[in-house]
């Protein structure tokens, strides 16, 4: 279903009379819209293919983004859109199932049907994947927090708790003592022995408390964390829990594309050059779909820069075409 239509009045973005697209923007979150936004005001003919899953749906604001700070994660989408229609740029409620290339790009769309593209910027983002332990997931983006930079001035000074996933989460652990002196450390399924010294001396430095045993659940009390409880039954009481979700990249589409992927500790991402150009010529990357650790801010300047890379990459390329013509 198409959620936002494009304006009729700038008759270089639509689609040009064979129905290609100079670009199709797989991904509406803020790298896409993002790209959308420069696309569309370089008079490309730009067409968004949107799911509808952010990454930080279950959040109720985004904090540092300059002029933006404290604003909706929804609010900002919804601005973002409005934003893109103003110049022309079509964006439609769909997911895109598969891609081709044959001289161009064909996507195809699971509603049906299938459009046609020069170039493509891909931007769908990932999923977190949550411990599995009991009242994490329906506490995510309140109460159990992932990112202190972004949730970590609104809940400072209060008692943290932090739920190890791996021996990395210790790192995770050390961080969060910036915004709070009161730090406890659930090892849950992670041996103390598998953290190095040099890590269990940061942790005292910092005078984050260090509790071993795996962690059973949450103790919730009139909507609030109140605690967390330990299989033993033991309660520690704490009032926020930080936690490191598995970040799962969705990199389907450019994986079958044939796009060179970089294993890393924290998924598979592809390999892009410094303007999101994937090795796949006339694809590029941007967002969360390149690195788990992209911001909203992050992610917004990367779809710039992948935009403005394939305005530059079409000019030449018809410009080149016109001289060997």
């Amino acid at each position: 279903m198409e959620v936002v239509t494009m304006n009729e009045t700038d008759e270089r973005n639509t689609a040009d009379r064979d129905g290609i697209h100079d670009v199709v923007v797989i991904g509406g979150g803020p790298a896409g819209l993002s790209a959308a936004l420069v696309l569309g005001r370089a008079r490309h003919r730009t067409l968004v293919v949107d799911a509808g899953e952010p990454r930080n749906a279950p959040s109720s604001h985004m904090q540092g983004y300059l002029t933006r700070d404290g604003m909706s994660p929804a609010g900002f989408l919804a601005r973002g859109r409005e934003e893109i229609a103003r110049y022309g740029v079509r964006l439609v409620r769909d997911r895109v199932t598969e891609v081709t290339r044959d001289g161009h790009f064909t996507v195809v769309l699971e509603a049906g049907g299938a459009v046609r593209a020069r170039r493509l910027l891909v931007a769908t983002g990932l999923k977190d994947e949550l411990p599995d332990v009991a009242g994490v997931a329906e506490r995510f983006g309140r109460d159990v927090l992932h990112c202190p930079f972004c949730h970590g001035w609104e809940v400072r000074d209060e008692p943290f708790g932090v739920l190890a996933a791996s021996a990395m989460s210790v790192h995770q652990a050390l961080m969060v003592s910036q915004w709070s002196k009161d730090v406890t450390f659930f090892l849950h399924r992670v041996a103390e022995a598998e953290l190095a010294d040099q890590d269990l001396r940061r942790l005292a430095a910092a005078g984050v408390s260090v509790v071993p045993g795996e962690v059973a659940g949450l103790v919730v009390e009139d909507d609030r964390l109140t605690g967390v409880r330990l299989a033993d039954g033991t309660v520690h009481a704490r009032s926020v829990l930080f936690t490191g979700p598995r970040p799962v990249p969705r990199t389907g589409l450019l994986q079958r594309l044939g796009a060179e992927l970089d294993e890393t500790p924290f998924g598979a991402y592809p390999v892009v050059d410094p303007t999101g150009l994937t090795t796949v010529p006339g694809v590029w990357a941007a967002g969360n779909a390149i690195g788990f650790a992209e911001q909203v801010v992050h992610a917004a300047s990367g779809g710039y820069r992948a935009a403005a890379a394939i305005v530059g990459d079409l000019l030449m390329t018809r410009l080149d075409a016109a001289v060997d013509a």
